[in-house]
């Protein structure tokens, strides 16, 4: 891989040793991909800030980051383990939200902007069409390729901080052209509604695996795109993927390419593979983070009505959305609680929690592994019918 002569200097160590580790990585992740170089990035997402995900070792790596270093390029954090004006709320240990904080004060420390969110690009960190970034959270990333039209590769929590603080990645994958075409089409049937867009995510990744795949008569709405994506990555870990009219990267041909379709049988399938129990102690809504029209239409929904059923519920968003939606922060806050910068899958609900159940087939897909529950996979609706 080739280096300019300012990287040659910072790999051997002349800028700190910050840089001299973050140089390491990044040559590193390269020479395993066959990069032939470092490419400038406009921004980075990390992943990483949870203190149930990333534990000792973790602060230990980002403790000796945080010496000398700095990120050059506007950076922004996935969820962290709690809300940390509720984290007594959500029954989290005093030694959890003390390393907690430690970790997202080491972020601070490096210039990483303080609003944990699986959504950056609806808040500040939205790149624009070509733009090669750095980013760890796969829906995320998976958003910023596929619906934006940025370039990022699925990257790791270290190697995103390493290219934040040298404002660099490897050239190699999704930032390239040739890796940017589709290899299978997909079509979804019309009786099937946005809302269930991260069953139909869960579906493809399940049955294609790594792809890029092509929707045809998908339409453009934000919240099930977001949903899409998520659920997608979680299944069958695609980081790209095309929609008819929507992407930016519209292909040349279709010709030759496999059709897959997913009918309603493969909903159904999904909602039964994810689905362990039907007697939930909490209900989960919010993964990815909940957006400002996702606030509006749940305040819409529950207005007027009464909870009448004793189970604890969350919405979780980030601080962001949340401070734009005072209004329908008051009407939620009657059925539950609104979270703020962490979600049910990196906060440590196994100490409280035995089955959760969620509209979001991501969350449904992690629960059991990173948060040893029993999961109830349903529909908005069905989950808020569940108290009403």
């Amino acid at each position: 891989m080739q280096l300019t002569p300012e990287e040659a200097e910072m790999l051997a160590g002349k800028q700190g040793n910050g840089k001299k580790k973050a140089m390491e990585l990044l040559v590193a992740l390269g020479e395993i991909y066959g990069a032939d170089r470092l490419i400038p990035i406009t921004s980075a997402h990390l992943s990483g800030v949870s203190y149930k995900t990333i534990g000792e070792g973790g602060i230990e790596f980002l403790e000796e980051m945080a010496k000398d270093s700095k990120v050059s390029v506007p950076t922004t954090l996935n969820p962290m383990g709690m809300d940390t004006m509720r984290w007594q709320e959500m029954r989290i240990t005093e030694h959890f939200a003390a390393r907690q904080m430690h970790i997202i004060r080491l972020y601070e420390k490096m210039g990483v902007e303080i609003n944990c969110t699986c959504t950056p690009y609806l808040l500040t960190n939205r790149p624009r069409v070509g733009d090669h970034i750095a980013w760890a959270e796969s829906s995320a990333l998976s958003f910023a390729n596929s619906v934006l039209g940025a370039r990022t590769n699925r990257e790791g929590g270290p190697g995103a901080l390493a290219a934040a603080i040298i404002g660099r990645t490897p050239n190699y994958g999704l930032h390239l052209d040739e890796n940017r075409r589709p290899t299978h089409i997909v079509e979804v049937d019309a009786d099937i509604m946005k809302e269930e867009w991260s069953l139909v995510g869960h579906a493809v990744g399940r049955k294609l695996g790594s792809c890029v795949p092509f929707f045809r008569g998908l339409g453009n709405d934000v919240n099930g795109l977001k949903s899409l994506a998520a659920a997608m990555a979680a299944s069958g870990s695609v980081a790209f993927f095309m929609v008819d009219k929507v992407t930016p990267d519209q292909p040349k041909t279709l010709e030759g390419l496999e059709t897959v379709r997913i009918a309603r049988k493969d909903i159904e399938e999904s909602v039964q593979r994810l689905t362990s129990s039907t007697t939930p102690d909490l209900i989960a809504i919010g993964c990815p983070h909940l957006s400002e029209n996702e606030m509006k239409q749940l305040a819409s929904f529950l207005d007027g009505k009464t909870k009448k059923k004793d189970i604890e519920v969350w919405f979780c968003t980030s601080k962001g959305i949340y401070l734009r939606c005072p209004k329908e922060r008051a009407v939620l806050e009657k059925f539950g609680k609104v979270l703020c910068d962490t979600c049910m899958v990196v906060a440590p609900i196994e100490g409280v929690h035995k089955v959760t159940a969620s509209n979001s087939a991501k969350a449904c897909s992690y629960l059991p592994g990173l948060c040893s529950q029993k999961v109830f996979c349903g529909s908005q609706r069905e989950l808020l019918e569940m108290i009403l």
